[in-house]
């Protein structure tokens, strides 16, 4: 049955025009006969190089485990604090219909729970030195944003303080270019290569002489490429994930499938195209365990009725860790592999997209709240709550299970069926937010789009309706002359 699977991917790896290997490997020094370092981070291997599901659970479900019970424990007591100190999310009957004060810091357990995980892979890599662990620099970063929307839920901070923080953690993510490095290394490959072929030229992209003949002053494109990736990358999708944290378990649940689907991509690379693997494949199995552990380990706890939420400092911290492992995707250079971990977070990206588009029509700032975004939009109609989130994870699957099938064939119809699937639901979604905001418009509820100020919509309360005064006796109005009060 292996055999047949794998003359499948090699007939449609031809006939789709799969990458060319032996180029990538030889841009990334990496090895081009298909075998990997199981030593350096690729545990759970046999002596061929070849991953197995039974090594990567012998040797890495322990941190699933530690995650996902430290979370589970640490979630009430987390919530006690919360509630003691009143840092709650309080109703308003609008956007947040939640009938009681909701305790925030969900985030903070979640971050015991991953950072728990973590460690205990330090603690396994003393007693075995092959397995592998995370760079300290992908910690920090997850401490610094984690920190970020902890302030935020306690202090509220300025927004552009939080951008400010993430784009610190994003520097810190950029120290090692084996996170955005080699995938800006992969984006710009097919570039060098059209240069040198169309203009006879041999440029160097990491050390690009910017001013031609004087070779005083070079740049490394690759470098400052990566990094401006890593931030961009970074700052959306922390944001993203905050945007669609609107519904209790939404985010929770759709996170753990987002890890489930980013272990599963990880583990078919490994065991099926082993060149594409890289030294991190280890690193990226542990986050992936980590990240699903807490998040299983806190949706008892956020599923409807939620006792309490994740707040910014959950929001943040889910969609960066989720960024991070996507980034590491890129490792070896094959940025088709970037694009389905894309693909994976693609239900954030759209809603995101979605939330731009429709306070642009609307005339509103794009950092303004609203209540159409499509977890609104599902709770509206007859599924209620928990039906909308329901509907938004089975949407979540299948993103995922585009992505791994972009994973096994790299063909062109793969983009082709995420641009039809995005387009779909780009365009039911603003249909859905202009009709509500033409009906609002008919009933009166908001000024005309000439008179908003600022591009913000301003709302007035409907005029009351008039009544005919009452008529009055005959007698009463001939006992009153003019200048006398009636008594």
């Amino acid at each position: 049955m292996l055999a047949e699977l794998m003359q499948f991917v090699d007939q449609a790896q031809r006939q789709f025009g799969a990458l060319d290997d032996a180029t990538n490997s030889d841009l990334l020094n990496l090895p081009s006969d298909g075998t990997i370092d199981a030593g350096a981070g690729a545990t759970g291997a046999s002596a061929g190089g070849i991953l197995t599901a039974n090594g990567v659970l012998n040797d890495y479900l322990v941190v699933f485990m530690v995650s996902f019970l430290v979370t589970l424990i640490v979630t009430p007591l987390v919530r006690r604090i919360a509630l003691k100190a009143s840092i709650v999310d309080w109703p308003d009957q609008g956007r947040k219909v939640h009938r009681e004060p909701v305790a925030y810091l969900g985030g903070v357990a979640v971050f015991a729970g991953l950072l728990s995980g973590i460690m205990t892979s330090y603690l396994t890599a003393l007693y075995h030195p092959t397995l592998a662990t995370v760079p300290l620099n992908i910690v920090i970063a997850m401490a610094i944003i984690m920190f970020t929307g902890l302030f935020d839920d306690v202090f509220h901070w300025d927004p552009n303080l939080k951008v400010g923080l993430q784009f610190t953690a994003a520097a810190v993510l950029a120290l090692d270019e084996q996170i955005g490095g080699r995938v800006a290394a992969g984006l710009l490959h097919p570039v060098e290569e059209f240069t040198n072929a169309a203009f006879g030229l041999s440029i160097d992209l990491t050390r690009l002489d910017i001013m031609p003949g004087s070779g005083s002053l070079e740049i490394d494109l690759v470098y400052w490429t990566g990094a401006i990736i890593i931030g961009a990358f970074v700052l959306g999708g922390c944001n993203a994930a905050n945007l669609i944290d609107g519904l209790d378990g939404l985010l929770t649940g759709t996170t753990a499938i987002m890890a489930a689907s980013l272990l599963v991509i990880t583990l078919v690379v490994a065991a099926m195209f082993p060149h594409m693997a890289g030294q991190l494949t280890g690193t990226r199995v542990i986050l992936c365990f980590a990240l699903l552990g807490a998040a299983l380990g806190f949706l008892p706890h956020n599923f409807r009725p939620a006792s309490i939420f994740l707040g910014d400092a959950g929001s943040l911290l889910v969609g960066f860790t989720v960024i991070v492992i996507i980034l590491l995707l890129g490792e070896t250079g094959y940025t088709h592999l970037v694009f389905a971990g894309l693909i994976v977070f693609g239900l954030p990206i759209l809603d995101t997209t979605l939330a731009i588009i429709r306070r642009r029509l609307n005339g509103m700032p794009i950092s303004a709240p609203d209540d159409n975004h499509l977890h609104h939009m599902l709770k509206r109609t007859k599924l209620g709550v928990v039906g909308a989130v329901f509907v938004l994870y089975a949407i979540s699957i299948v993103f995922s299970s585009v992505a791994l099938l972009l994973v096994l064939l790299r063909a062109r119809v793969v983009y082709a069926l995420v641009i039809v699937m995005a387009g779909f639901i780009v365009v039911i979604g603003v249909k859905a937010a202009r009709r509500k905001q033409q009906t609002a418009d008919l009933e009166g509820l908001t000024i005309p789009r000439s008179r908003r100020a600022g591009g913000s919509v301003q709302r007035i309360a409907p005029r009351p309706a008039t009544r005919p005064a009452p008529e009055r006796p005959a007698s009463l109005a001939a006992a009153e002359s003019p200048g006398t009060k009636a008594v």
